[in-house]
């Protein structure tokens, strides 16, 4: 907050300054243009009041009265110099009595009908203006009114610089004031978020933050830190999980091998019975090989190792030919498989090996989703250039809280969890392998009457 105030806090002044600068000079030039007309009010005054009423050239007795009334009205300074000539240029009338010879010298205003201004440096560092102005009478030139004013002292009025000054210093105390005001409202979210952030560093994912922030940017940073947050945690307890699940999948089938294969050996079973262990030992090895396999897979999934050879296939055969496979493995009286095909052939370039890796997933997984007997349907159709195959159980349904977790890796169902062995990778590699395919895999929809998952691949 000190580095981002200080920053604008110098930028502000700086700009104040620039302003300042440009504004001296503007009010200079203004004030000096008001002085300047003034004066040349005031001759023409003059000029006016030098003229009897026979039209000749005449200074009367109160003019020196008059121009002493005029100046402090106008406010030019007491120490000017007039002087007034005839039309032959002599002098009739001048104040002070004495004229200094060098500013007489230096003047070159014409002598015409004309009112002129002459700006002139003498002694090196003063400026004086000289305003000419002509005495008129019925079209003729009787003669001129000079007027000599410094022009310092036309632009030593102070009130418009001290009006500026209070101006530019309350525009900088108001500036500061919201530059403070502004940077601590949008310094104190993105300090709460860098605490909360030490405090996930800590293993603490409880952050608390502001809900209620106007700013669209700092409400998006904060909510997508918590949404972060959220998606750490979640990841810290499936990973936490995923250690006690793999340790006690891996255990148990290790655990029971060990204990059959003992009780061979020691001859405490013998004959059809010790073949039955054997048996189980090997159905328990087979499922603690396919554990290791899909530890293996999902090391060469998740760093994007997913080979494909495609070749050209008639979809309706393809799931035909799979969904049979699956079904030789099955207990042809716990599960039902109906398949609903196109009336006519769609040929696609997909991988068949992928394509069975994927449907036998999800057939796999409709049939746990059922309780009592497991009936499956299989809808096949073409939808916007695109191959649709919905797999859809007559299960529970998905929870609504665990749906947006179904395709993370490890993630097991509360249901599953107690009634499935396994590691939870089945819907992340599939998801997976669709995606390498060309295409997608998405929950379509759960209720209580069943589960919806949804396969698209792309028609080339």
């Amino acid at each position: 907050m000190r580095y981002w105030t200080t920053r604008y806090v110098l930028t502000l002044c700086i700009g104040l300054i620039v302003i300042g600068i440009i504004s001296s000079f503007w009010l200079r030039y203004n004030t000096t243009q008001k002085g300047l007309n003034s004066i040349k009010s005031f001759s023409e005054e003059i000029a006016a009041s030098s003229i009897d009423q026979e039209g000749n050239l005449s200074v009367g007795p109160y003019l020196s009265r008059m121009i002493d009334i005029r100046q402090r009205f106008l406010h030019l300074d007491r120490n000017l110099t007039l002087f007034i000539t005839d039309r032959e240029g002599r002098l009739i009338y001048s104040k002070p009595s004495v004229l200094p010879l060098e500013i007489l010298k230096e003047i070159t205003i014409p002598m015409d009908d004309k009112q002129g201004v002459q700006e002139l440096t003498i002694r090196s560092d003063i400026k004086i203006f000289v305003v000419k102005q002509p005495i008129q009478s019925n079209g003729q030139v009787m003669g001129n009114v000079f007027i000599v004013h410094p022009v310092r002292e036309l632009v030593r009025s102070t009130e418009e610089f001290q009006l500026l000054a209070i101006m530019l210093i309350g525009l900088g105390i108001l500036g500061w004031l919201i530059i403070y005001l502004l940077t601590r409202k949008l310094a104190k979210p993105i300090k709460d978020v860098a605490e909360a952030a030490n405090q996930i560093l800590k293993g603490d994912y409880d952050i608390k933050l502001d809900k209620d922030i106007r700013e669209l940017e700092i409400y998006e940073l904060t909510n997508s830190f918590k949404e972060m947050t959220e998606r750490l945690r979640q990841l810290e307890a499936m990973r936490t999980e995923l250690l006690a699940g793999v340790t006690h999948e891996l255990k148990t089938p290790v655990a029971s091998i060990s204990g059959l294969i003992q009780a061979v050996k020691d001859e405490v079973v013998t004959g059809e019975e010790a073949k039955e262990f054997l048996g189980i030992c090997e159905s328990e090895t087979a499922r603690l090989q396919k554990m290791v396999e899909d530890l293996l897979d999902f090391n060469s999934f998740i760093t994007g190792d997913i080979k494909v050879n495609n070749e050209s296939h008639d979809i309706n055969l393809l799931v035909q030919e799979i969904a049979y496979q699956w079904l030789i493995g099955q207990d042809a009286r716990s599960v039902i498989l109906n398949t609903y095909l196109p009336d006519k052939a769609i040929n696609i370039e997909t991988d068949a090996m992928r394509l069975q890796q994927v449907l036998y997933n999800l057939f796999n997984n409709a049939k746990q989703a059922a309780v009592n007997g497991s009936q499956i349907d299989v809808h096949v159709s073409e939808e916007n250039g695109q191959i649709r195959i919905d797999v859809k159980d007559n299960g529970a349904g998905i929870p609504e809280e665990e749906r947006q977790l179904i395709f993370e890796r490890f993630f097991r169902g509360k249901a599953k969890k107690d009634r499935v062995r396994g590691l939870g990778l089945g819907l992340s590699f599939s998801k997976m392998i669709a995606n390498a395919l060309g295409g997608d895999l998405f929950l379509n929809s759960s209720s209580s009457e069943g589960t919806v998952f949804t396969l698209t691949l792309k028609i080339n």
